[in-house]
C-alpha cells in the first residue's frame, strides 16, 4: 500500500486537542514538514507555548491514529517531533536580569499582617523614587489586589522576543501580579502544590518586569512547597520577617528564620518588622497600648543578633486603608505613614549593607537522587 501525505492528514483528523476539543488538523498544529521514506512517516506537530500539559498525550494520540485509520504498519512511534510557536523561557540562572534586589517578606504564621506590611513597603520604597515591583505569592490567600485597588483589573498579554509576556498591573507607583488577578475573588483556590508552584513561576517567568530597584515578594504563611519553589526560582538577595509582639507569633517567625538560613537555602535576614507593635487611639496618638506584648519582636532581634527594621502601630486607619484599596503609607504626614517610611529607609540600608558585605545569594539546587 502506498503512504501519502493526505493519507496521514485525514488519519490525524481523528485527534482532537484536549486544551479546545478542535482536531489538530484544522488547528494548524500539523506542521507542513512531513517526510515519507517507504513504511516511515516523520512531521512535527506545532504547540502555542512550551511545556505544553497535553503534547505528550496528542503525540501519543496521534500514532494512534495512524496506525488504526492509516496503515498499521507504519513506521510512526518516536517520529513526531514536538515545535513551539513560543520562544523558550529563559533559564533560571537568567530570570528578571534587569532586577537588582529581591526581596522575601515572610512570616512564620498567618494573621501577623505581612501582606499589609510588604505592600506599604513597596508604596514606600516607590515614594522614594525607586522602581518597585510586588509579587503576591500568596497563592490562597491573595490580598494584595484589593489592598492596592486593583481587584476588577485585567493584565494584558504583549509579544516580546518570540514569547507571550503578562503586563504587571500598576498602581501607587507599584508593578504588580497576583493570582488574585486570574480567579475569581470569591472563589476558593484549591490546587495542589505543583500547580500553584507552576503558577508562580509564571507570574514570575512569563511576565515583563523590566528594570526594577526592588522586587518585594510576599511570601505565604509557614513554610512550603511555594516556599521552596521561590528559593529555586529566583536568588532572593534578603527576607524580611514580619511578627506581633505575641509569644506564639514570635515562635513561628523563629521557625520561617531557620528555613532562610537552612544550609541549602542560605538566604541572609535582613531583620525584623514588629507589626501590631502597640495600640494607639486616633483621639489619643499619644498613648500606647501593648495588646500582644510589648518588644517582643525586639527582643528576638537582639537575642538573634538581626536589626530590628521597624516597629509598626496598630491603627484603625491601617486596617481602613487596606480595605479602601488605599495604604497608609501614601499619607507620609500620618503616624503609620511615617513609621512604613522609616522601615523603607533601613531596608534600604539592610539591603546596602548585606550587598556590601555578603556573596551573592545562589538558587537553591535540587539534586535527584
Amino acid at each position: 500500500m502506498a503512504i501519502y501525505p493526505n493519507l496521514i492528514l485525514d488519519a490525524l483528523k481523528h485527534v482532537r486537542y484536549p486544551g479546545t476539543g478542535k482536531d489538530i488538523v484544522s488547528s494548524g498544529m500539523v506542521e507542513d514538514d512531513m517526510k515519507i521514506d517507504g513504511m516511515k512517516v516523520t512531521f512535527s506537530l506545532i504547540t502555542e507555548r512550551q511545556n505544553d500539559p497535553f503534547i505528550k498525550s496528542v503525540v501519543k494520540m496521534a500514532e494512534q491514529a495512524i496506525l488504526t485509520h492509516a496503515d498499521k504498519d507504519i513506521e510512526i512511534k518516536g517520529n513526531i517531533s514536538v515545535k513551539s510557536k513560543q520562544a523558550p523561557r529563559p533559564a533560571v540562572a537568567k530570570l528578571l536580569p534587569n532586577v537588582k534586589n529581591v526581596i522575601a517578606v515572610a512570616s512564620g504564621k498567618g494573621g501577623v499582617g505581612k501582606s499589609t506590611v510588604c505592600t506599604n513597603l513597596a508604596i514606600a520604597l516607590a515614594q522614594k523614587g525607586y522602581k518597585v515591583g510586588l509579587l503576591d505569592a500568596d497563592i490562597f490567600g491573595p490580598s494584595i489586589p484589593k489592598m492596592l485597588s486593583v481587584e476588577d483589573a485585567s493584565p494584558a498579554l504583549e509579544k516580546k522576543d518570540g514569547r507571550d509576556m503578562i503586563i504587571p498591573i500598576v498602581n501607587y507607583g507599584v508593578k504588580m501580579l497576583s493570582i488574585g488577578f486570574f480567579v475569581k475573588k470569591e472563589d476558593a483556590v484549591v490546587w495542589r502544590g505543583a500547580m500553584a508552584s507552576n503558577a508562580l513561576k509564571q507570574l514570575i517567568a512569563d511576565a515583563d518586569w523590566g528594570e526594577l530597584d526592588y522586587f518585594l515578594i510576599d511570601f505565604p504563611p509557614g513554610t512550603s512547597d511555594v516556599h521552596l519553589t521561590l528559593v529555586q526560582t529566583l536568588a532572593i538577595t534578603g527576607a524580611v520577617i514580619v511578627s506581633t509582639p505575641q509569644a506564639v507569633a514570635l515562635a513561628d517567625a523563629v521557625k520561617g528564620i531557620s528555613m532562610f538560613q537552612a544550609d541549602k537555602v542560605n538566604v541572609p535576614i535582613l531583620g525584623l518588622v514588629e507589626n501590631m507593635a502597640w495600640f494607639t487611639p486616633a483621639e489619643l496618638p499619644n498613648n500606647k497600648y501593648y495588646i500582644f506584648g510589648k518588644d517582643g519582636c525586639k527582643k528576638l532581634a537582639e537575642d538573634k543578633g538581626f536589626a530590628l527594621l521597624g516597629q509598626i502601630p496598630l491603627v484603625q486607619s491601617i486596617r481602613e486603608g487596606g480595605d479602601e484599596g488605599k495604604p497608609v503609607a501614601l499619607n507620609t504626614d500620618s503616624i503609620t505613614g511615617m513609621a512604613f517610611d522609616a522601615l523603607a529607609d533601613n531596608v534600604i540600608e539592610a539591603v546596602e549593607k548585606r550587598n556590601r558585605d555578603l556573596p551573592a545569594t545562589n538558587i537553591v539546587q535540587v539534586t535527584m537522587r
